[in-house]
């Protein structure tokens, strides 16, 4: 591993040195884990007792954070967790390049366009009329389906399958097992069971978005299913038919989306969040981990809970139910008393 001087740290994040600018740094850590030739950072003061324990040699804090300990180097920053970053960028290893060309192992069709240097991995299939746009890898296993396309620039890692039709803008990243194009759920009940709808769209994901492993995307029952440009899926999302996720949006683990629901820009889903079908968040919406949203919300709402309101109005619910047995003891005692009262009239 590269070892890199608390100066080097420094010039790389903007940030202020206190401390002995040659120390040598072996990477970064955590401020629980951190040993003395490594470095980690305190974000604020909720991390404090970690911080006054920690072994690490620097540690990265706000410019104005209060620091009594002198055995310990500091790196004085505006933002300590967006310069933290720019430090783990100093240590974390190249990536291997990927061997341009197509595997011998692979098949792709006749009719498929690839664009300049792509890199077509070990078992991947590319059916007709699919096109890859230049520079694109796909690992190993790969499916693309007839007619789907994808755009410059990106990665689809091992066992990624894009059903026929789909289309995948520029420079996205689709992370391991993740399936876009897979028929969403429509079934209409009729005497002899249930009948399945056909679904007859596709899905559109635009530019800079990056899907996590396992994550499902369904065709739109007609139109698209749409993940606008810029947005962020995180590992085991389910994304339902016809949904329309703005520009810019974070979805995090877990996440459900149902059918036909649209959200705005920049909108974040906290972990295993249910969404409702055929309802809108607007621009700017944040519900937290394991909200159900069942009902609309307008732009810039942040809720939580189950079902999701405003999020004071959960934490005086949570705060009322905490006292509910006590209350209750109280109204029984009352009730007793009155009883007793009455019983002497």
């Amino acid at each position: 591993m590269t070892l890199r001087t608390l100066n080097d740290l420094a010039s790389a994040c903007g940030a202020l040195l206190e401390g002995d600018g040659a120390l040598e740094i072996r990477g970064p850590a955590g401020l629980r884990d951190a040993r003395p030739d490594e470095v980690s950072f305190c974000a604020s003061a909720r991390f404090r007792p970690d911080f006054e324990r920690t072994r690490a040699g620097a540690v990265l804090v706000p410019r104005d954070m209060a620091v009594a300990r002198k055995d310990l180097a500091l790196l004085r920053c505006e933002n300590p967790s967006r310069a933290f970053t720019a430090i783990v960028r100093l240590f974390a290893p190249p990536r291997p390049a990927a061997p341009r060309g197509v595997h011998p192992s692979a098949v792709v069709d006749a009719s498929a366009e690839l664009g300049a240097d792509v890199s077509i991995g070990p078992l991947c299939h590319v059916g007709p009329l699919a096109r890859i746009g230049a520079r694109t890898i796909l690992r190993a296993h790969v499916a693309i389906g007839e007619g789907a396309s994808v755009g410059t620039d990106c990665e689809l890692h091992p066992g990624v399958v894009l059903y026929d039709r789909v289309q995948v803008g520029a420079r996205c990243i689709v992370h391991a097992g993740a399936v876009l194009g897979a028929d969403g759920h429509g079934f209409e009940p009729r005497p002899e069971g249930w009948v399945k709808i056909p679904q007859c769209g596709t899905v559109l994901v635009e530019d800079d978005v990056e899907i996590g492993a396992n994550a499902t995307i369904d065709r739109a029952r007609f139109g698209a299913t749409k993940i606008g440009r810029g947005s962020k899926l995180d590992n085991l999302v389910h994304i339902g038919h016809n949904v329309i996720v703005g520009e810019g949006s974070m979805i995090l683990a877990q996440v459900g989306i149902s059918g036909s629901t649209r959200l705005g820009r920049g909108v974040v889903l906290g972990g295993h969040t249910g969404v409702a079908g055929h309802i809108d968040l607007g621009d700017g919406v944040r519900a937290g981990g394991m909200s159900a949203v069942i009902g609309n919300w307008p732009a810039g709402s942040e809720i939580w809970g189950y079902p999701a309101r405003e999020h004071k109005e959960t934490l005086r619910a949570m705060a009322h139910a905490a006292r509910a047995e006590e209350l209750s003891k109280r109204v029984r005692e009352l009730e007793r008393r009155l009883e007793e009262r009455e019983s002497h009239r």
